[in-house]
């Protein structure tokens, strides 16, 4: 073989390697962006929920005026999940279930704003607050099904830069695992219901 052949060939396999590498972190790349985008879904539908507390607050102030505690809780338990954020690229689990811990702390607060509901029939039959209650509800269903596709995200990306050869790749570009949502301590647990 000539000299030049051989020049070829070793062109020719190094341009190889390079453009598969490119592919690789190309995927990388696109896989943490899903990530993210998933993320950005979740942080959505809880803005969604944090948008409609102010207005079931009012709606319910006029008819409960004297449950101030209740509709102070959910205030601040509003204010207190909508301060914390997250960088997705960088979110370790503690910071997640910090954030899901300021969520809950809403949830349950809303459980009792809704449950305060039932000493008050007036406002049960009130057009404003049916209507924020579903929406509420719907809510609730779209963070399940956000949280669910940020999981499924993360896990697509951490298989992705776990696998061989990809993982060379990603040790190389310091891409790192992506930590999940999990459920909260004794979500196991069916809840009691008291009236």
């Amino acid at each position: 073989m000539k000299k030049t052949t051989i020049i070829l060939i070793i062109v020719a396999a190094l341009a190889a390697v390079v453009f598969w590498g490119v592919g690789i972190y190309n995927a990388l790349v696109t896989a943490e962006e899903n990530v993210e985008t998933s993320w950005a879904q979740v942080e959505n539908q809880y803005q969604r929920r944090s948008d409609l507390v102010p207005n079931l607050v009012a709606t319910v102030k006029g008819y409960a005026s004297h449950e101030a505690t209740v509709l102070e809780n959910v205030v601040n338990a509003r204010s207190k999940a909508t301060q914390m954020t997250i960088d997705p690229s960088k979110a370790t689990p503690e910071q997640l279930q910090a954030y899901q811990a300021a969520q809950g702390e809403l949830s349950q607060a809303l459980g009792r704003l809704l449950a305060l509901s039932e000493s008050y029939p007036d406002l049960k039959a009130s057009q404003n607050f049916l209507e924020l209650q579903s929406q509420l509800e719907g809510t609730e269903n779209r963070i399940a099904v956000a949280r669910n596709a940020f999981n499924e995200a993360a896990k697509q990306f951490n298989v992705r830069i776990r696998r061989f050869p990809s993982n060379i790749i990603a040790d190389m570009c310091g891409f790192e695992k992506k930590a999940y949502f999990e459920a909260e301590a004794g979500a196991n647990k069916a809840p009691e219901v008291q009236f």
